[in-house]
């Protein structure tokens, strides 16, 4: 093994983060167009996509522990975690590809082919994303040098976003001429592609440094993952994230229906979805910044607040204020994603408040156990978008009613607004102040 201390360079923190890239590109892919692309394309029902999505995200969240598991106790000479970018690269774009083609095997036919692929491609995110997210922490043992690597990570991330939401529309049309049924698996096949190389490069560009510990027993991580639950502290984040996920599942999986029949101009999709990425980014990067002015709860309960009012403007806007809406939706991006940075930092906050009163420092269990939250929420926020548009007559391709209008509005605008009152409710009963955190760490220490 090499210096674990040793200072990282700049092509091995692009190296890393080129995997994020990847991940993101199949995430933002099954984020923002997978329901529209059941619904108006493949051709499946609005009910029936919400309950594909919500069981196939449930069968994933279950499946991180067990590949946490396994990529812990992987050793070869490429080193624990590697050796999933290098095999795993291929089967991930290919299994995108397919999860996007829309095959002519019947109603029930059709449908089996949308979960077996669905999964696979799920399945094999899962299988690269976790040891890919682990390999950060083997690279270096310099907090310093680890934080300068999730930045690099982070801002890569960011740019597949933009990309994504940016290209995929256009990929689309460009590749279909009119057919979606051609041009979603073309578009897929480029990036894919392109997926597959980056997960290559990062391979190749990156080298763990740090020989990982020999994991726990299963008897002792099942019984830690219930011991999580006493810290209350951590049960109250990881209700706010289930409900935050809620909302970023829900609204990105309808925003495509949003502007193709509310707004009533499918067109807009790219740039709409586009300047919202550029609100996100921009939201998440002026996190460090505002947090230097507010305590970490303070800025939490007034992004929140913003998300509520920019949500509630949605219904007082007029469909052809397009102008407005393309701002309002930047503004609730940038309040939102100023929100992700500080959910994840208060877990930290956490492992120190659990390990002063368990009397164990959980560190892994406890964000592991976060994840699960996390997906348990999108898998949730996207099964509903299905079924709201279900329950409202949601028509495929047709002129819709004023019915189903009003159910495609409250699954972007109304459901964000119920879940963000939740979250301001939920964390009020957030007490680690970054003063009582200091005092906790001081306890630990004596």
């Amino acid at each position: 093994m090499s210096d674990p201390t040793k200072k990282l360079t700049i092509r091995e923190k692009f190296g890393y983060g080129l995997g994020d890239t990847a991940s993101n590109i199949v995430f933002q892919m099954v984020a923002n167009f997978m329901l529209i692309f059941y619904t108006d394309v493949y051709g499946l029902s609005a009910a029936a996509a919400g309950t594909l999505l919500l069981a196939v995200r449930l069968f994933d969240g279950f499946t991180d522990p067990v590949m946490g598991g396994i990529a812990d106790r992987t050793r070869s000479r490429w080193g624990s975690y590697r050796p999933f970018l290098l095999f795993l690269a291929v089967p991930y774009g290919v299994f995108a590809v397919l999860a996007f083609i829309t095959p002519n095997f019947g109603t029930i036919g059709n449908l089996i082919y949308a979960y077996v692929t669905y999964a696979l491609l799920m399945t094999c995110y899962t299988a690269i994303n976790i040891p890919y997210g682990a390999l950060g922490a083997v690279m270096t043992s310099d907090p310093k040098q680890r934080t300068s690597l999730q930045s690099y990570r982070f801002a890569m991330a960011m740019a597949a976003l933009v990309v994504i939401v940016w290209a995929i529309p256009k990929l689309v049309e460009f590749f279909g001429q009119g057919d979606d049924k051609v041009g979603y698996p073309l578009a897929m096949v480029f990036m894919g592609t392109l997926a597959a190389i980056c997960f290559l490069f990062c391979f190749k560009m990156t080298k763990e440094n740090v020989r990982p510990t020999e994991s726990k027993k299963k008897r002792e991580i099942i019984t830690d993952f219930f011991k999580l639950f006493k810290n209350d502290q951590w049960a109250i984040i990881a209700a706010v994230s289930l409900v935050t996920l809620i909302l970023i599942g829900i609204r990105a999986s309808v925003a495509p229906h949003y502007i193709k029949y509310y707004v009533n101009d499918e067109s807009l999709l790219s740039s709409f979805l586009t300047l919202s990425a550029f609100g996100a980014v921009l939201g998440a990067l002026s996190t460090n910044f505002l947090s230097k002015f507010f305590e970490k709860k303070v800025l939490f309960q007034a992004a929140v607040v913003v998300v509520i009012v920019s949500h509630s403007l949605f219904y007082i806007l007029d469909p052809t204020d397009v102008v407005l809406i393309y701002i309002v939706y930047f503004i609730a991006n940038f309040a939102h994603m100023v929100l992700t940075p500080i959910m994840f930092s208060m877990v930290a906050d956490t492992v120190d408040y659990g390990q002063l009163k368990l009397g164990k420092a959980m560190t892994a269990i406890t964000f592991s156990g976060h994840l699960l939250s996390i997906k348990f929420g999108f898998a949730i926020g996207g099964a509903l978008a299905g079924w709201i548009l279900a329950a409202t007559d949601y028509s495929a391709n047709e002129a819709q009613t004023e019915t189903a209008l009003s159910g495609i509005l409250f699954a972007f605008a109304g459901v964000p607004i119920i879940c963000s009152i939740l979250s301001l409710l939920l964390i009020r009963f957030y007490t680690l102040t970054e003063q009582r955190v200091r005092q906790i760490q001081t306890q630990i220490t004596a």
